[in-house]
């Protein structure tokens, strides 16, 4: 047997290394609390724009930000942009960072660098100063070209100068975090090694804990490796209690979420990223999905998410990049459902909720409502859909809840219609089919007066119709005005039919409501159907039947 030759060059990767970790706890940890939230939308997501949001987007995302909820908020790199320089100035010259929310600002470990961040931050009340060295293994041998006591003297005059710089500004409250960039192509033992010679120099305590952030700069392996490394450094760290170990992850592998929530699980306290996943690449790691993922499970996330719709506004507005239609939680066709089955599957389940109960609804992970959409974004109907989706189109929308057997019929109108367009239809079309199809439809047979008594229990019904342009007096006698009128009616077309189904409904509340009524009849072995409005429901049975036997003389005269 000849071997296949691949049409990729895989032999020029080399597969990630695991973690020698035998006993790892995570896998069997659940996350009962949200992390500490860092949104880095206004740096790490601004700088992979191909435009870089003006001063008026930045602040209007701020003002997002802030909106949310989010306490810690990464603004800019100073150092390298005069724009940052000038926002993060803006900022605090204009008093525009609340109380309860400190700015973060990110450099390199980079003396001259350092000192210009300082003077961005001159005047804030407290502030998170962001520095960084890259430590990888290709970063340290191929770029800066130096040894791993190169990489720590970077680290180490970094810190340094953080500190030196700080203790001459003193009446900001400092806090302070290092990252050692692109983490996961780090040897475990080296990131540990590094972020200890760092911590010599700050000296944290548990009352003053500075932050310790891991990139996933490159997503490099498999979310559990990742899990596995944080778990390694929280337990070889030094000073653990005096260390918030956060997360930093970008979605090359299309895993950010995923590696987020397992390393949370490994120990980390914190967690960066970005609204709707913008950033470099491919970008950060989505906060609002991983936020909504605890909230699924019955965790407070600490952030406003409810108004989905004005978040990817004013994303879009300030990145100028259009929100995936499938995008978790906050693309426009998350909550929707075209599948019949699926359809019909939500609507059962819709039909018999209880506000205040567990949600447990087929197909939809979490209530729509709670990110300010509705349900009638939840089913939209196109050829693959069925009765249920139909259904519930015309009950959400219309207030028209039809029975199961003319949800099976309608649907195969509707059904026809999409097939030969190839396209959604829309809920008005979905009514308008409806109604010429049932409500509006010309009739060959209709009622034109009536009167009705009522003698020892039964009921006798008199009444013109007009038969095919020809007035026609009918008379019958039965247990009900239906019963009665069927009866006459039987007698002068002289066809046999019996009904078969029959509903009602109001349309609305109140003593002005509408009723509707639909009624199908069964004659030598064809179905027909009738479906009739009125404030009066005596009336409006009368004109589902005679909507139902109409369609049945229009068939037998067709075939005559």
């Amino acid at each position: 047997m000849s071997e296949e030759v691949s049409v990729f060059d895989h032999k020029k990767y080399k597969p990630f290394k695991t973690i020698d970790i035998q006993d790892r706890t995570w896998p069997n940890k659940v996350i009962t609390e949200a992390p500490t939230w860092c949104s880095v939308d206004l740096r790490d997501g601004n700088q992979a724009l191909i435009e870089p949001m003006s001063v008026a987007q930045k602040k209007k995302m701020f003002e997002l930000l802030v909106s949310v909820g989010f306490k810690e908020i990464e603004v800019g790199f100073p150092a390298a942009s005069q724009p940052d320089f000038d926002f993060v100035r803006s900022l605090i010259e204009e008093n525009k960072i609340p109380d309860d929310v400190t700015i973060q600002v990110l450099t390199q470990a980079r003396p001259a660098l350092i000192q210009r961040t300082f003077e961005s931050l001159k005047g804030a009340k407290k502030a998170i100063l962001h520095v960084y060295n890259s430590t990888s293994v290709v970063q340290r041998e191929k770029v800066f070209r130096t040894d791993k006591a190169g990489i720590i003297e970077i680290a180490v005059a970094g810190a340094q100068e953080v500190q030196r710089c700080a203790d001459l500004a003193p009446d900001t409250d400092w806090k302070f975090q290092y990252s050692p960039e692109s983490f996961t192509g780090t040897e475990i033992g080296f990131s540990v090694e590094v972020c200890d010679a760092v911590a010599n120099i700050w000296k944290p305590t548990a009352e003053k804990p500075i932050i310790f952030n891991l990139p996933s700069t490159v997503e490099v392996s498999t979310p559990n490796v990742y899990a596995d490394q944080i778990e390694w450094f929280c337990r070889n760290i030094q000073n653990r209690e005096a260390i918030i170990v956060s997360l930093h992850t970008h979605n090359d592998r299309g895993c950010a979420v995923a590696a987020a929530e397992l390393a949370v699980m490994g120990g980390a306290q914190r967690v960066e990223g970005t609204l709707l996943g913008n950033g470099e690449r491919t970008g950060n790691m989505d906060i609002v999905v991983m936020a909504m993922n605890l909230y699924s499970q019955g965790v407070d996330p600490q952030l406003d998410l409810r108004d989905m719709d004005k978040i990817v506004s004013v994303v879009r507005e300030c990145t100028q990049i259009d929100v995936h239609p499938r995008q978790p939680y906050s693309g426009d066709l998350v909550f929707t459902a075209f599948s019949g089955s699926h359809q019909d599957a939500i609507k059962k389940c819709l039909d018999i909720y209880k506000e205040g109960e567990t949600w447990e609804i087929a197909y939809l992970p979490i209530d729509p409502r709670d990110l300010g959409r509705t349900y009638q974004d939840v089913i939209r109907v196109n050829s693959q859909s069925g009765k249920g989706g139909i259904a519930y189109v015309l009950a959400n929308k219309f207030g028209f809840e039809l029975p199961r057997w003319l949800q099976i019929e309608f649907s195969r109108v509707v059904q026809q219609v999409t097939e030969v367009s190839g396209q959604e239809i829309q809920p008005d079309e979905i009514w308008n089919l409806f109604n010429q199809h049932y409500l509006t439809s010309d009739k060959v047979i209709s009622l034109e007066d009536f009167s009705i008594s009522k003698s020892a229990g039964r009921e006798t019904f008199n009444a013109k119709i007009d038969y095919f342009g020809d007035e026609m007096a009918i008379s019958g006698e039965g247990d009900g005005v239906l019963d009665a009128f069927v009866v006459g009616l039987k007698k002068a077309i002289k066809i046999d039919f019996e009904i078969m189904e029959y509903g009602e409904h109001a349309l609305g509340q109140g003593a002005d409501a509408e009723a509707v009524t639909y009624i199908q009849l069964k004659c030598d072995g064809g179905r027909y159907t009738g479906v009739a409005i009125s404030k009066d429901i005596i009336a409006s049975s009368l004109n589902a039947l005679m909507g139902a036997a109409s369609e049945l003389l229009s068939e037998q005269r067709a075939a005559a």
